[in-house]
């Protein structure tokens, strides 16, 4: 075992990892990076299936992130944002929400057009953020005896501070915490693989493209909507993951179903949160026109209240996220010194000038010429790549957003008959993955594909293979 490993086994403890499985082997040390791919203490390099947990938009070591690091470093790497501004955050704010404005559709522009960026440090903090401005915007726009409550979906992750906790509804990671939580209401997910309302039988297709139903998940939000309005507790803000739920296990949402339960939500007087940690960025694919907006929830042409920005901001460099919001919020939390209206909230390393930097440069890139028309060739490349893994009988259900896909591992496809979690069916496949040569983490049972947006071919065909491989010899 290499010394580093020593070192890990000896005083790591590992996020979402049952050390005890953890300390039966080797792990992976990885010690360098360039463009797709990652090496390890040995000497042994992996193509990054997942973007280091969803997080490298251009690869590792890129050049001009790099360059835009060292050279703020020259000046500053960090001074406080309680009472201080700094260039890098000034100027990434305005570009945040200038790109925000250019892509909305003419047709969308509304007075709540996001203004304002309140930054903070990964993705949890983002939300809580955002939770704290609904909460405190609610309150104060409803009267403060309004009691603000808020609506989520059925599977939702939001991150893992005690409000976003709060949002989310994953037994098998919240449970725990249930005593420290607030309550929030849950609605069912488009989850049209496993949705009870869709009377298709299984086919070797992207169930969103052979589903028999008539949304009824739609229907179901508009009851808990009307039902809040009726008993005069009205829902406050609807919080979702637009076009595709992460770690739900990548359930993705058929072709309009956002813009209807965001409109219906809109007219019972819901502010729209986006969680767009996973989906901002480019991840989830171009816009219709063939557009690169900068928001998953632009696709579909829905204008939130707020959006959170984290992961990828920084091209996966340095931790740094970001909250948009509108003027009004905004305004809510303007007033006298002495009226206490501020909004008591922030963060050591709020707006910091490193993560600042390497997030312009980051979103450089995303503007460059060539890297829409890339994005799109990409995505189309795992689109045929992947179409092979439906003659695999363990193979229940591929879902493809943008360049997000989940692989949903199955004992019989004929029936959807799911693997119980305790058999570590995704950890095992990735595991064998990563023999090929090929790192990812899984969700349960689903197989997580997410490459760096640098991904060549050849390394899409090397990943495909090594997952088809590695099903053949784990299941």
């Amino acid at each position: 075992m290499h010394p580093l490993a020593h070192l890990d086994h000896d005083y790591v403890w590992h996020p979402f990892t049952q050390m005890k499985d953890w300390l039966k082997r080797e792990p992976v040390v990885l010690v360098k990076g360039r463009r797709s791919t990652v090496t390890d203490a040995h000497g042994k390099t992996y193509i990054d299936a997942n973007s280091s947990i969803w997080t490298n938009l251009h690869g590792h070591s890129h050049p001009a992130i790099n360059r835009a690091i060292r050279q703020q470093l020259r000046r500053v790497a960090h001074t406080s944002a309680l009472g201080l501004a700094n260039e890098p955050a000034s100027r990434l704010a305005e570009q945040l929400i200038q790109r925000v404005d250019q892509k909305r559709k003419s047709g969308s522009v509304r007075s709540n057009r996001l203004q304002k960026v309140f930054f903070s440090d990964d993705g949890s903090t983002a939300m809580e953020v955002a939770l704290k401005l609904a909460y405190e915007f609610t309150r104060r726009t409803r009267g403060p005896k309004s009691q603000p409550r808020f609506l989520s979906l059925e599977g939702a992750y939001h991150g893992d501070t005690v409000g976003a906790v709060s949002l989310g509804h994953i037994d098998l990671f919240h449970q725990a915490y249930s005593g420290l939580l607030f309550r929030s209401e849950s609605v069912m997910a488009p989850y049209c693989y496993r949705c009870p309302y869709n009377r298709a039988s299984p086919q070797r297709a992207d169930a969103r493209d052979y589903r028999q139903c008539h949304l009824e998940c739609v229907q179901k939000v508009e009851r808990v909507l009307s039902t809040s309005k009726r008993q005069k507790r009205p829902i406050s803000a609807f919080v979702f993951e637009p076009g595709i739920q992460g770690s739900a296990g990548m359930i993705p949402q058929p072709k309009g179903w956002l813009r209807l339960v965001t409109d219906m939500a809109r007219d019972h007087g819901a502010l729209l949160i986006a969680d767009e940690v996973l989906t901002g960025l480019g991840r989830s694919g171009l816009g219709d026109n063939r557009s690169s907006p900068i928001l998953g929830s632009q696709r579909e042409d829905v204008q939130p209240d707020m959006a959170a920005l984290a992961k990828g901001l920084t091209g996966g460099y340095l931790p740094l996220a970001a909250t948009l919001t509108s003027q009004a919020i905004f305004d809510a939390f303007l007033g006298e010194y002495a009226e206490f209206k501020t909004f008591f909230h922030g963060h050591s390393y709020t707006a910091n000038q490193l993560g600042a930097s390497s997030a312009l440069a980051s979103l450089e890139l995303l503007d460059s010429e060539h890297s829409p028309s890339h994005r799109l060739n990409l995505e189309e490349h795992l689109r045929k790549a992947l179409q092979p893994l439906w003659d695999q009988p363990h193979v229940g259900d591929i879902r493809q957003v943008g360049l997000i896909v989940g692989i949903e591992l199955v004992k019989d496809w004929t029936r959807r008959t799911p693997y119980d979690l305790t058999e570590q069916a995704g950890i095992r496949v990735t595991q064998a993955m990563a023999k090929r040569g090929v790192l990812t983490r899984p969700i349960g049972n689903v197989i997580v594909l997410m490459p760096p947006y640098c991904t060549t071919q050849r390394q899409v065909g090397k990943i495909v293979t090594a997952l088809h491989e590695a099903m053949e010899e784990v299941l």
